[in-house]
Parts: C-alpha cells; structure tokens; sequence
C-alpha cells in the first residue's frame, strides 16, 4: 500500500489548516496583546464585530523587539477615513508602549465585505486560514474550507502588476535615507517571496507561511530566479535602507514575477477601490 504524503500546512484532508492560536503566543508578548485587544475595544466599541490576531506572534516565532504586532478588526459596516485615523493612532501608542514589538498594523474591514463572493478567496481565505480569534464571533465559521489550488492563488496574488506603479512611486518619493527605505524594502521583500510562493503553491501542493521556506519551494521549480527569491526572504526577515535592492524588485524580479503569475494562474479579479 502506498504510503500518503502529508504535506506541510495541510490537515488530513488536504485542506489549508488554520494556522497560529492564542495558546502559542510567547508569554513576553501576551501583555502586548492584551493591550491592543483592550484599546480595539474602547476605540470601535460595538461598532466592532470581531478582530483576529496573525502574523508571527500567534504563530509562536516572534523576535522581541524585531517583530510587528499584526491585527485585523471586521466592522459591522465599512470602515471609514475615521475609522482608518483611529487605527492609525492605537498602531502607534502600541508600539511605543511596548518595546517587545518593532510597528504594528490594523487592518480594517466590514464584515459583509469579508463573508462576499469577490473576496471569499482572498481575504475570506484569510481570516479563516492565517488569523487567530481574538474577539467576537469568528467568521470562519461562515467561510469554506481551502486547498492550496490554482483559484486560491489567482485570487491572493494575481495583481503584483496594479501594485508595481505604486511601489514605483513610493521608492521615488521616499526619504534619501537607509531609516526611511529599511520599511520599503522589509515591506516589498515579503510581497515578492509571498507571490513568487503561492505561483508554486498549487504544484508544491502545500502551505507555509515562513519566507525562507517560501523562497525554497519557488526555487524547485524556477531555479534561474531561485537566488533573488532567497535574498527576498533574508531582506524580509532583516531589511537593509539599501537603493540598490529594491530597484531589481520594481524594474526585474516584479515585472518578471508578474508576468509569469498571470500566464500560470491568470489575473485576479478586480476591486471596486483597487489592489
């Protein structure tokens, strides 16, 4: 009888299974999190329908002072420009209560938003495969099971080339300094090793979220570009203010990544406010 291969990141099933939980979250980060489940709390009141925690801390894997704390609060309607401000402003008290933590970011969605048919791949698939509940009823409950297949590709990654005017522009109209790039690059860097990983995803037959484990199963399959998608990930992990690595992201390794990930998977389908 042949022996079943059991693939990283997928239950018995062969579905994604949900990564991260509360449980792994390391102790020198859990009054960091407490925090921002408190104050998501007094800032959205019961305008909030839930908020999830992803990212490397409720993975286990976060590095005190390297790492960002990561959060996405589901409104019970769209979130407006004020809503945005008010995330804004608890990211940043947060991380300069906390030294524990190197930034932080809040998503912002609706909840009918999050449980809709345009999004049901992207980021449906992501509150119910790459987030932790945090507070509020969990909308995977709502949301199907996923395997690492070709629609789930198109539909995460299928837009780097809308993307690429834009990291154009902020590259220009950054700061000619390593402190105002090292963000960009850490930013960039990871977008790239994500996409170049989910291109592959369906054939690797797996899911990962650690970049270098990414960059490794990309390079299987694609070993001319192997290098670049390597570099990516050590620049995702430890970002450099260096000019010199994110012109080839923007003018080579993007175009290039793009290109092929719209032959492979086609194109994702488009957003009524863009990528």
């Amino acid at each position: 009888m042949a022996e079943t291969i059991r693939r990283p990141g997928l239950d018995e099933q062969g579905f994604i299974a949900r990564e991260g939980s509360l449980a792994r979250v390391p102790g020198v980060f859990r009054p960091v999190v407490a925090a921002a489940r408190d104050r998501l709390t007094a800032v959205f009141g019961p305008r909030l329908h839930s908020a999830y925690l992803y990212g490397s801390i409720p993975r286990g894997t976060a590095r005190v002072g390297r790492s960002d704390l990561d959060l996405l609060a589901v409104l019970r309607e769209e979130p407006t420009e004020a809503d945005r401000e008010a995330a804004r402003t608890l990211d940043e008290a947060v991380d300069k209560e906390f030294r524990q933590i190197d930034g932080g970011g809040t998503l912002l969605s609706s909840r009918d938003r999050a449980l809709s048919e345009l999004e049901r791949y992207d980021l449906g698939w992501f509150v119910a495969c790459l987030c932790t509940p945090l507070l509020g009823e969990d909308l995977a409950e709502y949301l199907p099971r996923y395997r690492p297949d070709s629609l789930l590709a198109r539909e995460t990654n299928g837009d780097l080339a809308l993307w690429l005017p834009r990291w154009r522009e902020r590259i220009a109209d950054a700061e000619d300094t390593e402190e105002a790039r090292r963000p960009l690059v850490r930013f960039m860097s990871r977008h790239l090793v994500r996409t170049g990983f989910t291109l592959v995803m369906p054939r690797w037959n797996g899911w990962t979220s650690d970049l270098h484990e990414m960059a490794e199963a990309f390079g299987t399959y694609y070993p001319l570009r192997a290098a670049q998608l390597r570099r990516a990930a050590e620049y995702g992990y430890e970002p450099v203010g260096d000019p010199d690595v994110l012109r080839p992201y923007v003018d080579d390794l993007g175009p290039w990544l793009a290109a092929e990930y719209a032959r492979v998977h086609g194109v994702k389908a488009p957003r009524p406010d863009g990528p």
